[in-house]
Formats: C-alpha cells, sequence, structure tokens
C-alpha cells in the first residue's frame, strides 16, 4: 500500500509557503492555518493583483497631468517674491492660476500630457498575480488616458508612418528590484518640448567637474525657452552610456525638494542651480532670475576611462505622481 502523499519536506521547503497554504485550502474547503506547519504568516509572500496595478497606474496618469505635486506649486509661491523681474513675476501669478484652475476643474497643466514614464520599484518578496505586470501597467495608462481625456501623443514607431496608438499606450517603464514587499510605483508624464533638449555627452576623467559644468549650462541655454522655463534639471553621472541617461530621468523626476543624499553631490547640485539662474533666461525665457528651480543629480560607479554626463530637462509643471501598493 503506498504511504502518505508528501507535500513538501519539512527540512528542505522546496515548495512557497503560500502554494502549500492554496493547496490545503482547496483540499480542505477551507481556510488553514500554517502555523499548524510550523510556518508563519510571514513566510507567505505578500500577492498583488494585476487589476489592483492598472486601477493605481490609472489614477496617477490623471492626477499627475491634472494636479501639480504640492512642492511644485510652493516653489512657484516662493520663487515669485523672490524674483526681481516683474514680467517674471507675472509669469509666476499665471502657472499659479494655471495649476489652480487644472486642480479645480480635473484638466491636464498642459495640453501636451507626454509619454507616460512609469518607475517600478518591485519588492523581491512581492509576488504579483492575476496576469502579466507589463501588461497591466499599460492597461492603466490606456485607462487613465482615455477615461481622462488626456491627450494621447505616442505613436507606434518612430520614422516611417508614425500612426497614433490611440491610447497614449505603450507606457516607458523603468524596472527595479528591491528589498522589501512592496511596489512602488512613479508616473512622470514627459512632454517632448523638455525631452527634446536632453543632452549626453561622453566625456573623459579629465574633464572633470568643469566638464560637467560645461555641458549642463550648454544643455540648458541650448534649451532656453523652448523648455518652458523655470525648469527642473536632471543630471546624470557615471554607469555607461544607457545608465547615464535613465539616472537623469529619475533625477528630474524626484521631489523637488529632495536632495542626494551624499553631501558632494548635494553641494554640487546647490552650485548647478546657481550657475544656472545666473544665465538670465528666467521665466519662459523672457530675462529673469529663475531659469531652474531646482538641479537633481544621480550617479553610478563608472569605468575608469569614461565619465558620461546626461541632461534631461523638465519644464515648469515637473509632473509626478506616486503610489506604494
Amino acid at each position: 500500500m503506498p504511504g502518505p502523499l508528501r507535500v513538501f519536506d519539512s527540512d528542505n521547503l522546496a515548495v512557497p509557503s503560500l502554494i502549500i497554504k492554496k493547496t490545503l485550502e482547496a483540499a480542505l474547503s477551507r481556510p488553514f492555518d500554517l502555523s499548524a506547519l510550523g510556518l508563519c504568516a510571514e513566510c507567505l509572500m505578500k500577492e498583488i493583483e494585476c487589476s489592483t496595478i492598472t486601477d493605481a497606474v490609472a489614477k496617477l496618469a490623471i492626477s499627475a497631468c491634472c494636479h501639480l505635486p504640492k512642492d511644485m506649486r510652493n516653489a512657484f509661491a516662493r520663487f515669485r517674491t523672490e524674483e526681481p523681474s516683474p514680467v517674471g513675476r507675472d509669469i509666476f501669478s499665471q502657472l499659479i492660476e494655471n495649476a489652480d484652475i487644472a486642480d479645480r476643474e480635473e484638466m491636464p497643466i498642459c495640453q501636451d500630457t507626454g509619454l507616460a514614464v512609469v518607475f517600478a520599484d518591485i519588492g523581491q518578496d512581492v509576488h504579483i498575480v492575476g496576469g502579466d505586470f507589463t501588461k497591466a501597467v499599460n492597461d492603466g495608462i490606456h485607462k487613465g488616458y482615455v477615461d481622462g481625456y488626456l491627450r494621447k501623443s505616442s505613436v507606434e514607431e518612430p520614422l516611417f508612418d508614425r500612426k497614433n496608438t490611440g491610447d497614449n499606450t505603450p507606457a516607458v517603464l523603468h524596472v527595479r528590484i528591491v528589498p522589501g514587499d512592496s511596489l512602488r510605483l512613479r508616473l512622470a508624464p514627459k512632454g517632448a518640448g523638455s525631452e527634446n533638449k536632453s543632452v549626453l555627452k561622453m566625456l573623459v576623467p579629465a574633464d572633470g567637474i568643469l566638464g560637467v559644468k560645461k555641458v549642463v549650462l550648454g544643455a540648458v541655454e541650448a534649451a532656453g525657452p523652448n523648455a518652458c522655463p523655470p525648469m527642473v534639471v536632471g543630471v546624470g553621472l557615471g554607469g555607461t552610456m544607457e545608465l547615464a541617461c535613465i539616472l537623469a530621468k529619475r533625477a528630474a523626476a524626484r521631489d523637488l525638494d529632495s536632495v542626494n543624499p551624499d553631501p558632494r553631490y548635494a553641494s554640487f547640485e546647490r552650485d548647478l542651480l546657481a550657475l544656472i539662474n545666473k544665465t538670465g533666461i528666467g521665466p519662459q525665457g523672457l530675462g529673469g532670475a529663475t531659469t531652474a528651480l531646482a538641479v537633481h543629480v544621480e550617479w553610478a560607479p563608472t569605468h575608469i576611462a569614461s565619465l558620461p554626463v546626461a541632461v534631461n530637462i523638465n519644464c515648469h509643471a515637473a509632473r509626478h505622481a506616486e503610489v506604494v501598493l
């Protein structure tokens, strides 16, 4: 006579505890307490349904496009009082009024609601169930941009037909696996006016700090009024060509008041901001002391013979929204 069916080996669990629990509950037709097997609730991986991700992304899309973050609104008010140019102060007043109308009417802050850039930090103890993660994100973009009456700015292919996808999909998705049991989603719509002013330069170590400053300042001066200043400038340093660009994108999408945790780079951020605001480009390029609201720098280890520098600019509506599931 055959022996009892072994669901798992207690000395070497090869089957995740969550699967054991579901298997036993299905067999017994009732909830099963894993403590009876000597397993605790902490052994279970946190499950997040794809439908939950889709709903969250849809809400983020509408929120980011229609509701300016509080840190940006506060900056408008603060810089308005500090701006010496009467025209510049008037522009800040108009930006505040525009943000108030968009917030009240739930209308886009800008007609260019951008490509949907999504940063996803997935905890290694998270189990995404009920579908495909990438599809869930894109379903959320579809839902948010269609139901929210946001402009659809994505084309299927870049060179020949350039046919609009009709729902602003696919998202530009950047995924990191991180410790923990949560899923952090940050959506940052990226309009073309500022995105087209991005810069990548492959410097060498001998170019040093002065070389980096020249690249950043040159990018801002070339952007001028076309990036709708006052800007938020993201700078990516190190890594490889593609990593420097991703770092710059992440930097541009940071909260306005955030500061690099490394005091050397925090000081460098302040130095770059002071240099940029001495250009005199000013709000909307009409002159003044406020060309940028913030400069954010992110960095990564790099090759001994390389110093990649990427610059990514956000316009005055540095839109972003975030949720943790």
